[in-house]
């Protein structure tokens, strides 16, 4: 009987939630649409329950953010459905009709039915039920009841107990978020520096009895009119993010992903700079918001803290003229010591890394260091004093990461390096970082520090040795607070970082080998990991290059110490164990040749041999098996192998040499950190293409892959490869592999074993490929010393492009000798060495070419 009105009332709704928007877009008044919608959506309310009548006695009231008097265009509607005493059938029926008509009215509630004594008892148990509650706003029905809920909610709060839960919740969510502001896709409300914790704040203040809202806070002294100016930027600037992403998507979308960013940018009119694309402008206002926050976050929470659980004055412990240690945390002897003295600004840092009875930095400490980063000036970054003080935070055996976390939140690193400044916030679209350049080298730091510390010895083995051993190591610190630190100019960052690097240097006092150390790191920060997993390493001439390149074991170990650092620091998806030890061994070869150990290839074919035979004797075998087996392998098998390869061959298939059935063997590589897989049978031309199909069907992804034909004909393959990241039991897929690769050799025109079916949305590869797309590149170059030739490809990763890569070659008759698999989170960098006839034909090598490119391009190469 009612529909006709509800669909009216829906109607009213829509219209005026469109006047309501047409509006903001008028007037970009944030506060002013969250206030017009919660009005719009009272009035409904109000208006259905006319249509659809309470229990008598009873109320309903906002809750949450719709009860504080916020409402985002598409966010839910909390409400709280009150009684007097447990709803009998009739009335659960009335509250299940009223409910149901909120949907129809195109409202989506997010509804609690309870009594006074069950809201008591759920406050009781969860602080997030406890923080609805105190919000609680009367829409309609009895104002009493509701009273008596706010009035029982007041009596119950504990400030000092919620005080705690609030703030143990905070520490959890941003735990969630990585700890960090400065994630490249955050979350507007829930993130680090986000409109989570602003509520958050304000929920713990009127707790303790300071005020509900900003302006009410501002009238005490926990914020200054500088911080509360600051603030409500902020504030505005996060509501008005909220919003747009609410409209832009027209769901509730909180979280601003990459496929966003440029679309925010263009509703903002930001317009491309220089190297900055809009939504890096965008992403950089982000930013600055998010740290304005989280700075006042710090400061306030300390201050509520202190307010409510006050200690006797008499607590505080003088530590020199200047700085006293109070609730365990540093504090000034007076109000405008940095201001009188700038100096102490570092001289805080140095203390508190210093004394490991200090945890913290007192609220008013952390507002005066703030107010006072403005005087870090040309004169402060000049004064011998500070400059030896910075030099000497990083010298110190502890609290480096948190110093530089705190200069870093407060703005006083960026102030005091200009060069620093430029990329706080610098968003990075190469598809492999997470990070945000500043926090990128504050992980890789952190990084560093922990080859120093013992408890971390097990995760890092070598590293850990190698940094015991190495003197100076804050040397290392100060090139990895270089390394990156031109990123967004345009030009070579390793290059213009070393400029800065140098200059850096002279400027505090860093000289000689220890200079020339610290602009070499930086200047070659990238070259390691590009040997190591780019070229062939058993190929003595590149160890031999490397070598000359770095020059000094010093440098080697530096230089491995900050490669192991930076890839960790880039992402979690970009480490893994086989990049580990491509690196361990790159460095273990060319300490070998700087230490004068001959690397020319007649020396490692026969050390290699040799080392390769001694381990064959002692699994029992007689060189006269073995050398059946060997005379079928030429030199480049050896030269490619390293001696267990070799053996480990050796002992499958001495007495399997012309095996009419297929052989797969594979094993375990290191400590369960990847799976090396040979494959031995008679060489055929869609060999390739069967073993990438099988890896891929199984999710499987290959890092490496030598690929080797015997004198007589038989292929002998050998691949690394990873399991999805779900999967960790190398050991027991180690014999399904096996069983399962040689059926699939046997019967590679089966169900499913000539092409791969992917979904469609994983063919397309990730939404960060998608927004930051990689243009497709090919290079094929013939090999210096031989007829192959030398393919390399970069291009954005998806499900099967290596499968479809294999298939370009099989239909060219183009065969692989070896395959370097580079994968950079959503970025691959492969190279392949490749023999054929197709390639020495300048026709049909552009059609090869025009081929790879298209399927690096996602698009069906042409057949012609």
């Amino acid at each position: 009987m009612s529909a006709p009105l509800v669909t009216s009332l829906r109607e009213q709704l829509a219209a005026r939630r469109a006047e309501a928007i047409r509006e903001f877009r008028e007037h970009l008044r944030p506060e002013a649409l969250l206030t017009a919608l919660r009005r719009i959506t009272d009035q409904a309310l109000r208006e259905l329950v006319r249509l659809h009548p309470l229990p008598a006695g009873s109320a309903l009231a906002a809750v949450g953010g719709y009860g504080r008097g916020e409402l985002y265009p598409y966010s839910d509607v909390d409400l709280l459905i009150l009684l007097k005493h447990p709803p009998t059938t009739e009335e659960a029926d009335r509250i299940q009709s009223l409910v149901a008509a909120m949907w129809d009215l195109g409202i989506e509630p997010g509804h609690s039915v309870r009594t006074i004594e069950d809201c008591r008892r759920e406050a009781a148990n969860d602080i997030t039920v406890e923080t609805a509650l105190l919000e609680a706003r009367w829409l309609v029905g009895s104002r009493e009841l509701l009273q008596t809920l706010r009035k029982t909610m007041r009596r119950q709060l504990d400030p000092q107990a919620f005080f705690q839960a609030k703030r143990a919740e905070m520490q959890q969510r941003h735990a969630r978020h990585q700890d960090t502001p400065y994630a490249l896709e955050p979350n507007c409300k829930e993130a680090p520096g986000g409109l989570r914790d602003l509520q958050v704040l304000l929920w713990m203040a009127d707790a303790a009895g300071l005020g509900g809202t900003w302006s009410e806070v501002a009238q005490t002294d926990l914020l200054t009119p500088t911080e509360f100016r600051a603030l409500r930027r902020a504030e505005q600037a996060f509501k008005r993010l909220r919003i747009e992403l609410h409209l832009l998507t027209g769901r509730r979308e909180d979280r601003l992903l990459f496929d966003l960013q440029p679309g925010l940018a263009a509703v903002y009119g930001f317009e491309a700079v220089k190297n900055r694309r809009p939504s890096e402008i965008l992403m950089q206002r982000y930013y600055w918001a998010a740290r304005v926050v989280n700075q006042l976050n710090t400061i306030l929470l300390q201050s509520i803290e202190e307010l409510l659980f006050p200690l006797p004055e008499d607590q505080a412990k003088a530590i020199d003229a200047d700085f006293s240690v109070v609730r365990g945390r540093l504090a000034t002897q007076r109000e405008d010591a940095f201001e009188r003295n700038p100096a102490l600004l570092f001289r805080a840092f140095l203390i508190m890394q210093e004394r490991a009875d200090i945890d913290g930095i007192s609220a008013p400490t952390l507002r005066a260091m703030w107010h006072a980063r403005r005087r870090i000036d040309s004169q402060f970054r000049q004064n011998p004093v500070n400059r030896r003080q910075f030099i000497q935070i990083f010298q110190q055996p502890r609290g480096l990461v948190h110093a530089l976390r705190r200069m870093t939140m407060l703005n006083i690193l960026p102030r005091y390096l200009p060069v620093f400044r430029r990329i706080v916030g610098q968003m990075q679209h190469d598809l492999f970082h997470a990070y945000t350049v500043d926090q990128h080298i504050l992980m890789v730091i952190r990084n560093l520090r922990r080859f120093t510390m013992p408890e971390h010895a097990q995760e890092y083995p070598l590293a850990s040795q190698i940094m015991a051993d190495f003197d100076r190591h804050w040397l290392l610190y100060i090139a990895a607070l270089f390394h990156d630190i031109a990123k967004g100019r345009g030009g070579d960052h390793s290059e213009l970082g070393a400029i800065d690097a140098r200059r850096f240097c002279a400027d505090h006092g860093i000289e000689g080998e220890d200079a020339e150390l610290v602009e070499f790191l930086v200047r070659r920060h990238l070259v390691m990991s590009t040997v190591a997993q780019k070229k062939d390493l058993s190929d003595p001439e590149v160890v031999s290059q490397f070598a000359q390149c770095v020059g000094t074991e010093r440098r080697l170990a530096a230089l491995y110490l900050l490669t192991v650092a930076d890839i960790r620091g880039t992402s979690p998806k970009v480490w893994n164990s086989w990049k580990g030890k491509l690196l361990e061994n790159l460095y273990q070869q060319t300490l070998v040749a700087l230490g004068g150990g001959r690397s020319d290839t007649g020396t490692v074919l026969a050390l290699r041999k040799e080392a390769a035979a001694t381990e064959i004797r002692l699994l029992g075998l007689r060189d006269e098996s073995r050398d059946q087996f060997w005379d079928e392998l030429d030199v480049a098998y050896f030269l490619r192998h390293e001696a267990g390869e070799i053996a480990w061959h050796t002992r499958h298939l001495y007495h399997r040499v012309n095996s009419p059935e297929p052989v797969v063997k594979a094993r375990v590589v290191g400590q369960n950190e990847a799976l090396q897989v040979m494959v031995y049978t008679q060489d055929r031309d869609d060999l390739f293409v069967t073993i990438c199909g099988y890896f891929d069907r199984r999710a499987f992804s290959i890092q490496d892959a030598r690929i080797h034909t015997t004198r007589h004909g038989w292929a002998l393959d050998s691949f690394i490869v990873l399991l999805p990241a779900h999967e960790k039991d190398y050991r027991s897929q180690a014999t399904l592999v096996e069983h399962e690769l040689v059926a699939a050799l046997k019967h590679p025109a089966g169900p499913g074993a000539a092409a791969v079916q992917l979904p469609s949305s994983w063919k397309k590869g990730s939404r960060r490929s998608r927004v930051f797309p990689i243009v497709p590149n090919v290079e094929l170059q013939p090999d210096e010393r031989s007829a192959s030739w030398r393919l390399s490809v970069t291009a954005s990763d998806r499900p099967g492009l290596l499968h479809s890569l294999a298939r370009v070659f099989a239909d060219h008759g183009v065969s692989l000798k070896m395959a370097k698999i580079l994968t950079l989170g959503d970025r691959v960098e492969d190279i392949f060495i490749i023999e054929g006839d197709a390639l020495g034909n300048p026709r049909t090598q552009l059609q090869f070419e025009r081929n790879i490119l298209a399927t690096l391009d996602g698009a069906a190469p042409d057949p012609s």
